[in-house]
């Protein structure tokens, strides 16, 4: 596949993957969980857009919702505007593949368990690839029966695949000449480092931020502007969009900073790795450094696999 060598996990995954893609009729909907840097989505995108069709959608965890809630306020005067929501996302699609599915919110449970049921309802085949297990998601032991109904949905509907391996694939030798891979963690003063006179703000939806400089090519802003303010996913979204590179200063480590600025920077690098935007991160810390304070944090162990695809420089 694509030059690459797989190993067996990933040609059964090839195979049940090939299996949905020469399926004339209504293919079984099928669960990828396993691992960071097992290979899901990559194995999953190759053949989502080698699939001969163009009734389908790829949506990322963070990008659904944001554009969820965007449409629930749109039809807000809907009796059932949750479902118009779905719908307009979901549109005549077949096909739905849904990028790094995981559950750690109350809320999100409810409209999850929704989506899917609408989905299966509608006879889409959905492809999904995560981190967690059908019975790990939502592991809170106070919140975890609020999505049940959504755990048995995934068991009805879905053939359910564990890719497991012991190589996490991106702490191998990479390509650094594009995308995500392309950025570097580094304890050097960048170059080209925005003057004072540069600081600004940029606006989301009428709110302002506060950053280092905006750039035609390039975001410049410190840690804290980025995550220690009150900066939803959907703002990182609108950025990723906008600015074909950002530079990130002064990033401590876990310890000296608070769950709520940890969970932002875990998803905000959730969203530059899905927009395949490098990143220049710039700390007083080495990445291994780094690293080596994250673990305990819900979601880290996918943020530390993403980071170690980057150059390291002093």
């Amino acid at each position: 596949m694509n030059g690459f060598t797989l190993d067996s996990g990933q040609r059964d995954l090839r195979d049940r993957l090939n299996d949905i893609a020469q399926d004339a009729g209504t293919p079984r909907s099928l669960y990828i969980h396993g691992p960071a840097g097992r290979g899901k989505t990559w194995i999953a995108n190759t053949t989502f857009e080698a699939l001969p069709t163009s009734r389908k959608a790829r949506v990322h965890f963070h990008g659904f919702l944001a554009a969820l809630h965007r449409c629930i306020h749109h039809h807000r005067s809907d009796e059932d505007a949750l479902g118009r929501a779905i719908d307009d996302i979901a549109g005549d699609s077949h096909v739905l593949f849904f990028d790094e599915f995981h559950v750690h919110d109350s809320g999100d449970a409810r409209l999850l368990t929704r989506l899917l049921d609408r989905l299966f309802r509608r006879g889409v085949t959905v492809i999904a690839t995560s981190n967690y297990a059908p019975d790990d998601l939502l592991p809170s032991p106070i919140w975890h029966h609020l999505f049940e109904p959504g755990i048995r949905l995934i068991k009805a509907n879905m053939d359910v695949f564990h890719l497991d391996g012991p190589t996490d694939y991106r702490t191998l030798p990479q390509d650094h000449s594009r995308g995500f891979a392309s950025g570097t963690w580094t304890t050097a003063s960048p170059a080209r480092h925005p003057a004072p006179a540069e600081a600004t703000t940029i606006t989301v939806r009428d709110r302002q931020f506060s950053v280092l400089a905006s750039r035609p090519d390039a975001l410049w802003a410190t840690f804290a502007q980025l995550c220690e303010a009150p900066i939803a996913t959907i703002e990182y979204l609108e950025w990723a969009r906008v600015y074909p590179r950002w530079v990130v200063t002064e990033v401590p480590t876990f310890a000296a900073i608070g769950a709520p600025a940890q969970q932002r920077f875990i998803n905000m690098i959730d969203v530059l790795a899905d927009a395949d935007v490098p990143v220049t991160f710039v700390s007083p810390h080495t990445r291994d450094a780094f690293l080596a304070g994250t673990s305990a944090r819900p979601d880290a162990f996918r943020m530390v696999s993403r980071l170690q695809l980057l150059q390291s420089a002093a």
